[in-house]
């Protein structure tokens, strides 16, 4: 089945019954932040807000929500990029309230956290007993651990220690009908059967609620070097990453690119940003290297590998932060392109990947096709080159009306991901699939990746309830 019931005032009595005070929230206004999204653009609908604070209150709601067939849309800091914990009916389940950290061994390198924790606070918890948690990204202030993870989120750490995925030893899960999975191991060799933990990484809460995690701890980041370069062309961008990825190894921790426009924006809207050269330079890469111990030599090397670039005219110019104040400013350039395109106009927005030997393939033909397809339009391509995710956007035309550029997203949509496919890439690199993306997901995954999926869903979830509407349309599941 793929419709559920709305909650009856029976069904709401036995949850309110099944939880503490303060648990439900059922008025109108207290429900409003659920069921909106950060952006503002789109808006859902529920009866009835539950914020448990166990795994066992977890499992009463959804054993009472899969019996009376009620939808269950689990939410974390609602930070998401494709409306997968927007509500369409039924309730909602927050984790804010399950924010404990259960353990931080720093001899096994592991903490042991619930959903809700912030991921900022686990970031600062594993540096207080010097190691390091390295997932980071935009709303690492806001966004709990436990919507990381069902979406598989990935950051500017990438490309040294991987996605959000990669960082998980095991998970405890409550599944669709209230049977709690206790896979909470530490373990870096457990090879007994299949790794169900990756079942539930990254299926945007759709088979069950991660209620926590065993999270892998690194050693703590000793020094930092950070250098923005300026380049004429993608090509030359991925060259040095290439070159840097040779003499330096693993020391790079993160590798960003941007255009000359995502600048000049940044500088229009964002009041704390400074160009940090003299001329404007058609391409711009973000480095950030790092050594888990106090190393001088991080800084030589660093110096020596952008010299010779320099030298062979790689690079154009290149500023080395002296201090973290600098080192801050330098990101605060990169992070701050997302506010300040938001501001210039509307946007199309498109986060895709390709393999990282073919991101400048993709940056030039893409801006030809979209600038065929639309005169005018403003393309601003950024984001982990190291990883081969960009976030490829465009800014409407200085001529053309809001309603006009926004009713050609459809076609500027397909016409960048059937790109983006033929390349080998993916239309969803870091940001899920949600509501926004089903359709696409319908029309480039093979049929055979689709019917395990749809096998799987319905093999956990079998009456449907666990956010519905997302990952599949409807009438996907029969």
């Amino acid at each position: 089945m793929t419709d559920t019931n709305p909650p009856s005032e029976r069904f709401l009595d036995a949850i309110r019954g099944a939880l503490g005070p303060g648990a439900c929230i059922t008025d109108q206004a207290g429900i409003e932040p659920y069921v909106t999204e950060w952006r503002g653009i789109l808006r859902g609908r529920c009866s009835l807000v539950t914020r448990p604070t166990s795994t066992a209150e977890v499992s009463r709601i959804l054993s009472i929500c899969n019996e009376a067939r009620v939808a269950v849309t689990p939410q974390g800091g609602n930070t998401g990029m494709v409306a997968a914990a927007l509500p369409q009916g039924g309730i909602v389940l927050s984790t804010e309230r399950l924010n404990r950290i259960r353990e931080l061994d720093s001899d096994n390198a592991a903490m042991v956290v619930e959903a809700g924790c912030v991921l900022k606070d686990l970031q600062d918890a594993a540096g207080q007993v010097g190691q390091l948690l390295p997932l980071s990204l935009g709303a690492e202030g806001s966004c709990h651990i436990g919507g990381n993870l069902a979406t598989n989120a990935g950051g500017t750490m990438t490309v040294r220690f991987g996605n959000a995925r990669d960082l998980v030893l095991g998970l405890e899960v409550v599944l669709a009908g209230g049977e709690v999975w206790d896979g909470l191991r530490t373990l870096r060799k457990n090879n007994t059967g299949y790794d169900l933990k990756h079942l539930f990484i990254g299926s945007e809460g759709t088979l069950g609620v991660i209620t926590a995690a065993a999270l892998k701890l690194f050693p703590g980041l000793g020094s930092t070097e950070t250098v923005l370069a300026a380049l004429n062309t993608p090509d030359d961008v991925l060259k040095l990453f290439v070159r840097l990825r040779v003499q330096l190894g693993d020391d790079i921790l993160g590798f960003e690119t941007f255009p000359s426009l995502g600048l000049k924006l940044a500088r229009k809207h964002i009041p704390d940003i400074r160009d940090p050269f003299a001329g404007d330079y058609p391409q711009y890469a973000l480095v950030e290297a790092f050594s888990h111990r106090r190393d001088p030599v991080l800084r030589e090397s660093l110096n020596e590998a952008f010299a010779t670039a320099l030298d062979d005219g790689l690079i154009l110019d290149a500023v080395v932060a002296e201090s973290q104040a600098q080192s801050d400013a330098l990101w605060r350039i990169r992070e701050s392109i997302p506010e300040a395109h938001a501001k210039e106009g509307a946007t199309i927005r498109h986060d895709v990947s390709v393999p990282v030997s073919k991101v400048p393939q993709f940056l030039t033909a893409g801006k030809t096709l979209v600038e065929q397809r639309l005169p005018g339009v403003r393309v601003i391509a950024f984001g982990h080159i190291g990883d081969g995710n960009i976030h490829f956007n465009l800014l409407q035309p200085e001529d053309m009306a809001k309603d006009r550029f926004l009713a050609r997203m459809p076609e500027l949509n397909r016409a960048v991901h059937d790109l983006v496919d033929s390349l080998g890439g993916s239309f969803s690199a870091e940001h899920g699939i949600g509501m926004v993306k089903r359709e696409d997901l319908a029309r480039y995954r093979p049929a055979v990746e689709l019917r395990m999926m749809r096998g799987i869903k319905s093999l956990l979830d079998p009456n449907h309830i666990m956010n519905p509407g997302k990952l599949f349309l409807p009438e996907d599941l029969g």
